[in-house]
């Protein structure tokens, strides 16, 4: 197995980004609104 040295293993780039994590609340937040409007739907004043 190789061993990466210290210099190397910090410009390994990968995993979730701030945009990323950000995306998947926005769509989670986005679905449960969806959800909601069709379980619970209110007239406008």
């Amino acid at each position: 197995m190789l061993e990466l040295k210290q210099k190397e293993l910090k410009e390994i780039n990968g995993g979730l980004s701030i945009w990323a994590i950000m995306g998947l609340i926005g769509g989670i937040t986005f679905f449960i609104g969806v959800i909601d409007g069709f379980v619970r739907p209110l007239k406008c004043n």
